[in-house]
């Protein structure tokens, strides 16, 4: 899989997890952090998923979360042209 299947199926996974998330928040009424959401992203991933390899000092998990508050401002889907 290279960096932008990865990055397109991690977004689809976040997607997935923000409409759950937040959908059984909406039934419940029981509030929820981004935290919620990368936890149920990371449980639904195979054990071989792949985690960033660079040096740098973001995780997996940091850039799930960032991908997360991304659509649930609606960031993500903003034109950038």
């Amino acid at each position: 899989m290279n960096l932008q299947e990865l990055v397109t199926d991690l977004i689809i996974r976040t997607e997935k997890a923000v409409e759950r998330v937040a959908g059984l928040s909406a039934h419940t009424g029981i509030t929820f952090k981004v935290v919620d959401i990368v936890d149920a992203v990371e449980r639904e991933l195979p054990v071989d998923y792949p985690s960033p390899t660079t040096a740098g000092a973001a995780t997996r998990r940091d850039i799930i979360a960032s991908m997360a508050e991304d659509i649930l401002s609606g960031a993500i889907y903003e034109d950038h042209a």
